[in-house]
């Protein structure tokens, strides 16, 4: 006969204190090995197991200290959860405040990366190292919400004394885990943390629809860049000319494919090289792009072109791929391929010649310095008389110049890093470095689109343009942080 399991802790407790001091006793029991009053919820036995296995000190722990105050910004900016923040904050923050707690987002590691909320428990909040940098895994610090919601995959309240470091026994928290729309994995999770007396039974419910929305927000911008990957390489998957084939997101989502039906949604991509098990339709070969892959269906015989991807945007040392192969490049060389690449019809020697050194120039120069590029390509990768690639050229600038001349504005600036070969004293890649720029930044100006604006002025021009901070300062609202950050960099 099954034994029956002994009620749930909190069962029929709605006083914070009264539940408080039973959890209590419920912890020391379990941690003594004595009868309980009463068994601990499920996820919370569980995480107490996890947590004891790891060696977590019930009485004396406390958080890992992993990042330093001064790498936090940098971290924040490159973590896939800093779009949504905003999000996050309109949610919860105003709540959190009012009922004296804070809101607080992790990484999928569980490091905080975000605090904010009610002044008097962030400084409360400090003495126990609940701050940003440290690590609140289970392994860490023992079952709290953030973790345990981490590793369980769910959202969960911990209350009181079903935290097992005693320290945080005056604190309840609610956390909820944040999915990625495109592999379903977690990358963090937020939570809202208070002082015990003041917690509401709702909050659980309120931070599991702020996930939500954060979810839905990655999945909008999800969508919107798979768009524009879509439109920029439609052009490869042309050149197929109908046989079989797709465009992958750079996970292996497929974005577009033809013909219809012939492949899943979703391309598990090998470990190393460019085959392709694909079941009854044989084998497929991946080609890479500056962004996703080309996959198309191996026909043994059949030469294809080369693709060369030229990422020449805010880079001060050029590379190239050829074919997903990084190939170094001489800045001359890098010139030479920029020039080529804005020419596809061709370029004499003289032409090369008065685009690398002006009027002066000398093509005899210019033949040497492309045998040289050749051979560290492929030989039959440049054509002669005139030059010209015999590649899809995958090129970024390129793609700022189809983007505007579209009308894609946001696009744009959002594929524009940087300028073209920015140490580069060539004419021809002067006159268009400083064309690119201009053009980019009216653009922009004209049409106003904060976004565009934010990703313009991340840019190392960006960040000096005067005008464009202003304007991004008349138009974002004092509580968006990005207005924090130009403000910081305002003299």
């Amino acid at each position: 006969m099954t034994r029956a399991q002994p009620p749930s802790a909190t069962a029929g407790i709605t006083d914070p204190v009264a539940r408080a001091r039973l959890l209590a006793q419920v912890r020391e029991a379990v941690l003594n090995g004595t009868e309980a009053p009463a068994a601990p919820r499920p996820i919370v036995s569980d995480s107490w197991q996890r947590s004891l296995a790891a060696r977590v000190d019930p009485d004396h722990g406390g958080p890992a200290h992993v990042y330093e105050p001064g790498e936090i910004g940098g971290i924040r900016e490159a973590h896939p959860l800093a779009p949504v923040v905003p999000v996050l904050r309109d949610t919860l923050v105003g709540i959190a405040d009012e009922a004296m707690h804070m809101m607080i987002v992790t990484d999928a590691q569980g490091h905080i990366l975000w605090r904010e909320g009610q002044h008097d428990v962030l400084r409360r909040a400090e003495r126990v190292d609940l701050v940003e940098g440290t690590r609140w895994t289970e392994d860490s610090i023992g079952t709290n919400a953030m973790g345990t919601a981490l590793a369980a995959d769910r959202a969960v309240q911990i209350h009181s004394a079903e935290h097992l470091v005693r320290a945080y026994h005056t604190w309840t928290c609610a956390a909820a885990p944040i999915h990625d729309p495109d592999t379903g994995e977690v990358v963090g999770a937020v939570d809202v943390t208070g002082p015990l007396r003041t917690f509401h039974p709702a909050t659980l419910a309120l931070v599991v629809a702020a996930a939500r929305l954060a979810e839905n927000h990655l999945a909008t911008r999800l969508a919107v860049r798979d768009e524009l990957l879509r439109a920029r390489n439609l052009p490869h998957l042309a050149g197929l000319r109908g046989r079989p084939g797709a465009l992958l997101s750079p996970r292996g989502r497929v974005l577009a494919v033809q013909p219809q039906g012939w492949l899943p949604d979703r391309v598990l991509l090998p470990q190393a090289g460019d085959r392709i098990s694909l079941g009854e339709h044989g084998e497929g070969v991946l080609e890479p792009l500056a962004e996703g892959y080309l996959l198309r269906l191996h026909r043994p015989g059949v030469r294809r072109r080369p693709t060369l991807a030229l990422p020449f945007l805010g880079t001060e040392r050029p590379t190239a791929r050829l074919d997903g192969r990084t190939v170094r490049l001489s800045l001359r060389h890098a010139e030479l391929l920029a020039l080529l690449a804005l020419h596809p019809e061709g370029r004499s020697a003289d032409q090369l010649a008065t685009d690398l050194y002006g009027d002066h120039g000398n093509p005899v120069t210019v033949r040497a310095e492309m045998h040289r590029l050749r051979v560290a390509l492929d030989a039959g990768m440049i054509r002669t008389q005139p030059y010209r690639l015999q590649a899809s050229v995958d090129a970024d600038f390129l793609h700022v110049r189809d983007a505007l001349t579209a009308g894609r504005v946001r696009e744009a600036a959002e594929l524009y890093r940087g300028p073209l070969l920015a140490t580069s004293e060539a004419p021809g890649v002067r006159d268009e470095r400083e064309h690119l720029a201009a053009a980019v930044r009216r653009a922009v100006l004209g049409q106003g689109d904060v976004a565009a604006m934010w990703a313009l002025a991340g840019t190392p021009g960006g960040a000096d343009d005067q005008e464009l901070v202003e304007r991004l300062l008349r138009l974002l609202p004092r509580t968006d942080p990005r207005h924090a950050v130009l403000t910081a960099r305002t003299p």
